[in-house]
């Protein structure tokens, strides 16, 4: 948490200037689990909610992770003010800064005390970043984030990542809506005596054929 926040100050400055240049006006998040980070209003009121997002390399190929913000409240009740800068419906693109980096293997001695004279010898804890700009959906996963946190969580695979080539980049923001806004967890689903429908996205469409051939013969 600490790296991600000194991550953040120092991308503030470049953000701001990014929004002066295309004159959007920048409002901040409020509290720290309010969504987005960040939301631009474009000159003709349009709102982009911007998240900016860290981890950490796992190995060449895949990272951490990260988690993309909630799958209830807000998320499936689009017009609540609830932990939320702007009613999410009001937005018309969720975007991720997300930042990868490589934690160091260098030993730090806690206990020493450094002087103005040693900055130069203090060891970074991590290097070797990688930037990636994308929408939200171009990079979700069809599983949750870590944690018991009803968060989305992110492709793991830092390829896909950066080319926003996600579960869902072939199938478009709306299947990730529908998805989201209709999973549950084990614990979600025992709330309301219920099952859980699916687990990943080949068991969504089994659950939304499902789910048409009712509805089908409902209507005869």
């Amino acid at each position: 948490k600490v790296i991600s926040k000194i991550i953040e100050l120092m991308l503030f400055p470049v953000i701001s200037q990014f929004a002066v240049k295309h004159s959007y006006r920048m409002v901040l998040s409020e509290y720290q689990n309010h969504y987005p980070d960040i939301t631009f209003i474009a000159p003709d009121k349009s709102k982009i909610a911007l998240d900016l997002k860290s981890t950490y390399r796992t190995d060449g190929q895949t990272v951490n992770g990260f988690t993309l913000g909630a799958f209830t409240g807000y998320f499936r009740q689009r017009k609540s003010t609830k932990n939320i800068t702007f009613p999410y419906e009001q937005y018309a693109a969720h975007f991720v800064l997300g930042i990868i980096y490589s934690r160091s293997d260098d030993a730090v001695d806690e206990r020493r005390v450094y002087t103005l004279d040693d900055l130069q010898s203090i060891v970074s804890v991590v290097k070797d970043f990688t930037f990636l700009l994308q929408e939200k959906w171009h990079i979700a996963s069809d599983r949750p984030g870590s944690g018991n946190t009803k968060n989305i969580g992110s492709a793991r695979n830092i390829q896909a990542l950066v080319e926003g080539n996600g579960p869902f980049a072939l199938h478009g923001p709306e299947v990730f809506d529908d998805y989201w806004m209709n999973y549950l967890t084990e614990d979600m689903a025992q709330a309301i005596d219920s099952d859980v429908p699916y687990r990943n996205l080949e068991e969504y469409w089994q659950w939304r054929d499902r789910v048409a051939l009712k509805s089908k013969r409902k209507r005869k």
